[in-house]
């Protein structure tokens, strides 16, 4: 009776043990935990549609155009930052400090890196890439899709459609709405000496029912305010706010955005065999 007994206990404790070796922490249903780069308030970056299915050649696409105009603009090319790790770099014989010494270093190339793309959803028609400084995102874009439209570069695209700058990001919140069109606004409308300008706002707001374009429209040209007086047509500069789901990022561009195909590389270059600038995604 005790043996018996005894082989009871051992049964238990047995499956208990193995119940909590197999035990999975609790995922948010449809979600991932990465370690990957993402959006934080603050940054800055530039936004991207592709064709269907074609997330992986539309990024592959975009690094090279991006790193080739970094070295084209800034001089120093991000492809210095890309540098294959030294194996001096990799000197100890222990093999453990050795993949910690290189999982830090590609941490910092992810820090040091120019455009870091940044994942969205499996299957979505947006990338995002992050941007740091020099890259300034409205002249950036500015500057391929100018030299496009020019005939200066042949193209070298197949599945990148829209260019969207952002000058700033953060949470598509009411207060933070108002604290990013404060930061983004006030070099272009409120500096010393700025004449008044005319000026329209564009809204694209994607998988989200908390933004209204309407309010987010009118609480913009409060911002914005007076001299600087609205004319959707004839505008000195758009202002761009762009909201996909809790995120939420803005810029201001000139008034050659419409002449520029709205940053739509693939109507600059074939606009005979693309559909409308204004109905691509």
């Amino acid at each position: 009776m005790e043996e018996t007994r005894k082989r009871k206990s051992d049964g238990t404790s047995g499956q208990g043990a193995n119940a909590r070796k197999t035990k999975k922490p609790w995922q948010m249903p449809g979600k991932k935990f990465s370690s990957g780069p993402s959006i934080h308030p603050g940054d800055a970056g530039i936004w991207a549609t592709c064709d269907m299915h074609r997330e992986g050649q539309c990024t592959a696409e975009l690094k090279d155009l991006f790193n080739d105009y970094a070295t084209l603009i800034y001089g120093n090319t991000a492809a210095s930052s890309a540098a294959v790790l030294d194996d001096a770099q990799l000197g100890s014989d222990d093999i453990e400090a050795a993949i910690n010494q290189e999982m830090q270093s590609l941490q910092n190339f992810k820090q040091e890196a120019l455009f870091v793309p940044v994942k969205i959803d499996r299957n979505a028609l947006v990338l995002f890439f992050k941007t740091r400084e020099p890259v300034e995102p409205v002249s950036f874009v500015h500057r391929v899709c100018s030299d496009a439209i020019s005939k200066v570069t042949s193209q070298t695209t197949r599945y990148v459609k829209r260019l969207t700058p952002m000058t700033q990001m953060g949470k598509a919140t009411g207060k933070s709405l108002e604290e990013v069109a404060k930061a983004v606004l006030a070099p272009v409308f409120h500096q010393d000496g700025v004449s008044a300008q005319k000026y329209a706002i564009r809204t694209t707001i994607r998988n989200n029912d908390t933004m209204k374009r309407d309010e987010v429209i009118k609480r913009v040209a409060d911002l914005v305010g007076e001299p600087h007086t609205v004319d959707l047509k004839n505008y000195d500069r758009l202002i761009l706010v762009d909201v996909y789901r809790m995120i939420l990022g803005m810029s201001v561009v000139g008034g050659d955005y419409e002449k520029l195909k709205r940053f739509n590389i693939a109507e600059i270059y074939e606009p005979s065999s693309t559909a409308d600038a204004s109905k691509t995604p």
